[in-house]
């Protein structure tokens, strides 16, 4: 009917920008007049995602997994064509590290939450103390109104007691979001806890609801039950590669630093640094908070975004001929207990835990250093990052010498942290946005959750808020 061609333009090129760019190419070709431009700062797309392949191992240098029960990930893997790429972790042990002892993870627990009452007395990880007054979550009254933001950590401990949460629940948690429990916000992370309390007045009665059996869970080829993670046979980034072939080349635009991004006459203008503009329609930025922030840096709606914590964080990946690693643990991996005197805030024992990472005869274990209002260690050398990481694992498992080679990835300010009040907060954002800037969209990792199913979905939902405009 000679509807005008809209213009979109998508500020980010991580796994949000992606799927956003994925769903608009999707919808051109069933027809909508609209056309879009991908603009990337780096040299590659992809984000935190970011896969090493070496000498027969693939080496994830951000995350390296997704939760299976989050499935947009999966059903976009399956629509770009790496259905028959998908592997499920090898399902094994988990522990924490406590003083110089791996203590299993109780059976049953969930995010560190006891829903099996044999396994949770029997731990040697807690006091008997500590058994008891987790136990007091039976009889604690609700402790949040039902649109209440209060910190993870205050939560779970009134809840639970300082000794679940400081030697189970904290590791675990911190892991997600190297951020700090006690300020973290129970609405943004984990809202669910806060609907089981509404429900049953108890997270230990509300979280013992039926579960899987194992023996009936899907098998895989080793006949072993599925784990609860899933990548891909050549990696995380194997996905961005096969996302980026699906677009249109000409709409994909890296080491495209943009500097502002205005509103005139309706219209957004997007500044870049070396002199050119060009004017959209709708613009989704997918950058993270602080960039976002700085971009938008002419409106006063963004000063959170600006002013959100953001947690620096390291990965390294060391690979090891497999007799230099002796770990008389059978299991997948530790997380560490905050209270100990450890650079390491957690290990995976890589090639335990994804079989395809490694090839036969050698050892792959990820360490991760880091965590909120701790990071000093990061901005030391390599060498000495992978000394102290070394000194550290060296304390409870036997290696012997260096690695035959290792990958240290630093991610500056990489982990959004949200807050106490971060969903009222960013609600406010969006509500001044429809008000003043409307066709402006904010999505990614800072928002509305930070794994990559969660980035995903932000990424499809504002496509899905333009395309019904029109």
């Amino acid at each position: 009917m000679g509807q005008k061609e809209r213009k979109i333009a998508i500020v980010g090129g991580g796994i949000t920008g992606l799927a956003a760019a994925y769903k608009l190419e999707q919808a051109r070709a069933e027809g909508a007049q609209i056309s879009y431009d991908l603009f990337e700062k780096s040299e590659r797309l992809g984000g935190k995602i970011q896969t090493k392949r070496v000498n027969g191992f693939v080496i994830e240098l951000g995350p390296d997994s997704y939760l299976a029960r989050k499935d947009s990930m999966t059903r976009l893997a399956k629509d770009v064509g790496l259905e028959k790429d998908l592997l499920y972790n090898t399902a094994g042990q988990a522990y924490v590290l406590k003083g110089e002892t791996l203590y299993p993870i109780p059976g049953g627990a969930i995010m560190g939450i006891p829903t099996e009452i044999k396994p949770f007395l029997q731990t040697n990880l807690l006091s008997p103390l500590g058994k008891l007054r987790a136990a007091g979550d039976f009889f604690y009254p609700r402790i949040t109104a039902r649109d209440e933001d209060i910190s993870l950590g205050h939560f779970f401990r009134r809840r639970l007691g300082n000794e679940v949460v400081d030697h189970l629940i904290e590791p675990l948690l911190s892991g997600i979001y190297a951020g700090n429990l006690d300020k973290l916000s129970l609405k943004a992370t984990f809202p669910q806890f806060q609907q089981v309390e509404q429900k049953h007045g108890s997270l230990i009665r509300g979280m013992k609801g039926p579960k899987t059996n194992p023996s009936q869970q899907p098998q895989t080829e080793t006949s072993k039950p599925k784990g609860m993670f899933v990548s891909f046979r050549r990696g995380l980034e194997s996905l961005v590669e096969a996302i980026e072939t699906k677009l249109d080349p000409s709409s994909v635009h890296k080491s495209c630093n943009l500097t502002k991004v205005v509103k005139q006459d309706g219209t957004f203008q997007l500044q870049f640094e070396n002199g050119e503009t060009a004017t959209y329609d709708d613009v989704i930025i997918t950058t993270p908070p602080k960039v976002t922030a700085e971009l938008l840096g002419d409106y006063p709606y963004f000063t959170y975004l600006r002013d959100m914590d953001a947690t620096t964080v390291a990965t390294v990946a060391m690979a090891f001929k497999k007799d230099k690693v002796k770990n008389h643990k059978d299991g997948t991996g530790f997380v560490v207990s905050k209270k100990n005197n450890y650079s390491i805030t957690a290990c995976t024992w890589t090639h335990k835990k994804w079989a395809h990472s490694t090839p036969e005869g050698y050892a792959l274990l990820r360490a991760y250093v880091g965590r909120a209002g701790d990071s000093a260690i990061v901005s030391r050398s390599d060498e000495e990052i992978l000394r102290a990481v070394l000194y550290d694992l060296k304390q409870i498992m036997t290696i012997e010498g260096d690695p035959e080679f290792y990958f240290i990835k630093r991610w500056q300010e990489s982990m959004p942290q949200p807050n106490v009040g971060h969903t009222f907060k960013i609600a406010k954002i969006k509500e001044d946005m429809v008000r003043n800037l409307s066709g402006l969209y904010l999505a990614g990792g800072g928002y509305d959750g930070i794994g990559l199913p969660d980035c995903i979905n932000q990424g499809e939902e504002v496509v899905e808020q333009i395309l019904k405009k029109w």
